[in-house]
């Protein structure tokens, strides 16, 4: 029989035990506060600064400009304007202007300038600007009239009418009829047969773009062409390939050619043939 024999504690009953090192252990120093903290980002600065910095500026520059206003705007002592003026009278232009110019150098308004001299009937556009120390100059650009439109008004190179007080003064010029929302176009169409019309030795003294949109022209020379609504373009170039091989030898005694014929047009002479006064002519293609 075997016996064996243990030592223990007095009191726990429990056998004795070391503690098994798993390993060697040192002391760890803890870091400063300081260094846990973390750091400032220089760049986050920089960029919270900077609007703060360029409110500064703009409110130093303002109020430098208010201190030195007083000393830097004077009053308007030149007025000069510009441009070739046929239809203006240049000194009428600067009895207009005077009102605004009363105004300092900085505080003259050039845009209800500008918009009061183009309310003037002959001029289509102004260009106004400050020359540094007191001068204020514009510049016009004059309407240029090319037709009537009715009896009212004429119509510029654009096709946008206008009204100057003397219209009797512009009879010569040829008259143009047709709906009020319709002057680009008369007018557009007035400049492409003048062109083909010209070589012909014809010159427009009126066209009219009736209600139905029909094309009526009456020549300086007494011709009436009737041009009818569509082919416009087709129907000149087969009017001027007839005109020169069979009627310009006859050109004085053409009172009308009518145009709205599928592959023709026919003539009605000042001196009619006792059968008809329309004479059939047929292109020859």
């Amino acid at each position: 029989m075997i016996t064996t024999l243990r030592h223990t504690q007095p009191g726990t009953g429990r056998t004795s035990r070391k503690p098994v090192q798993r390993g060697a252990s040192r002391l760890v120093q803890r870091e400063p506060l300081a260094a846990r903290l973390p750091r400032p980002s220089l760049s986050s600065l920089k960029r919270a600064l900077w609007p703060v910095m360029l409110v500064g500026l703009v409110v130093g520059l303002y109020e430098l400009g208010n201190h030195l206003m007083p000393y830097a705007d004077r009053p308007i002592s030149k007025v000069s304007v510009r441009g070739d003026l046929t239809y203006v009278n240049q000194q009428a232009v600067q009895a207009r202007m005077a009102p605004f110019v009363e105004a300092s150098f900085f505080k003259v308004d050039l845009d209800a300038l500008r918009r009061d001299l183009e309310q003037m009937p002959w001029i289509a556009h102004v260009e106004a600007r400050r020359i540094w120390p007191d001068e204020v100059m514009v510049r016009l650009d004059e309407q240029l009239p090319i037709a009537r439109w009715g009896d009212e008004s004429l119509l510029n190179n654009n096709g946008q009418a206008f009204a100057p007080e003397d219209l009797a003064r512009y009879e010569h010029l040829p008259q143009l009829y047709g709906p009020k929302r319709a002057q680009q176009r008369v007018m557009q169409q007035y400049q492409m047969l003048s062109q083909m019309l010209r070589p012909l030795g014809f010159s427009i003294a009126r066209l009219e773009l009736r209600a139905r949109g029909s094309w009526f022209v009456t020549t300086k020379q007494g011709v009436e062409l009737l041009l009818g609504r569509d082919q416009i373009i087709e129907k000149m170039r087969r009017f001027t390939a007839i005109y020169q091989q069979e009627l310009a030898q006859e050109s004085e005694r053409i009172a009308r050619i009518d145009l709205r014929y599928a592959n023709g047009l026919s003539v009605a002479w000042h001196e009619p043939s006792p059968t008809t006064t329309d004479e059939p002519v047929v292109a020859k293609n």
